[in-house]
């Protein structure tokens, strides 16, 4: 008898509206998901990411990356500066909280409610989120956060899953190298920018990313 897998897949999913933070983090999800006769769409919704440079290099590849396997690919709605203002807005009192903080969890929430929302419009009755493959982020916080998301929706499901599990955490290393996505060294808002630039002597970045280790948004 084989391996049991450690992903479990919720009773009756057959499609799944996956929030994705960046294209190297939900490669290997979507090839899984594939492989297991799920179609995954393709959510970008990340009004938290900054500079606006860098939210459009994220999102091309994206899109990119959903185009080449012909799977479908939705943007948040609106401008995104204006987007990135309302984030701000969110998380206001929160800007000097440390990764893994208070501000993660409201960024959580804000971008999961959103994702939950266009589950709902959509009619895919499951969401789940490639920031759970993450171990930069805290995945207590993002199951909570996906769950209480679902509670604001109608008929719609989170699919509460460690994402690096099976496999997938090396298989995800593996696609960036073949894909050649570009791949970020911060998080993704300014805050986690700022931080970055401290813990790399004290400087500041104008642009990040393309070599080093992935940070997810």
């Amino acid at each position: 008898m084989g391996k049991q897998s450690a992903i479990i897949v919720p009773e009756g999913c057959s499609r799944v509206l996956l929030h994705a933070c960046c294209a190297p983090c939900s490669s290997a999800i979507v090839e899984w998901l594939l492989a297991h006769r799920i179609e995954p769409v393709i959510y970008y919704c990340n009004p938290n990411i900054y500079p606006r440079e860098e939210y459009e290099i994220r999102r091309n590849e994206s899109k990119r990356h959903a185009e080449s396997l012909g799977i479908k690919w939705i943007e948040y709605e609106g401008d995104p500066a204006k987007a990135h203002e309302e984030w701000l807005q969110a998380v206001k009192g929160l800007e000097n909280e440390p990764e893994r903080g208070k501000r993660c969890e409201r960024c959580f929430l804000y971008r999961l409610q959103a994702t939950a929302a266009m589950a709902q419009e959509a009619g895919i009755p499951f969401f789940a989120t490639t920031l759970a493959s993450s171990r930069w982020k805290n995945l207590e916080q993002i199951n909570a956060a996906g769950e209480a998301a679902a509670l604001k929706a109608q008929d719609v499901q989170f699919w509460a899953q460690n994402w690096r599990k099976d496999g997938l955490q090396e298989r995800r290393n593996q696609l960036l190298k073949e894909y050649g996505f570009y791949n970020q060294t911060y998080c993704g808002c300014e805050f986690s920018l700022s931080a970055a630039g401290r813990n790399n002597d004290g400087t500041d970045y104008a642009h990040v990313g393309t070599t080093g280790e992935t940070r997810e948004a």
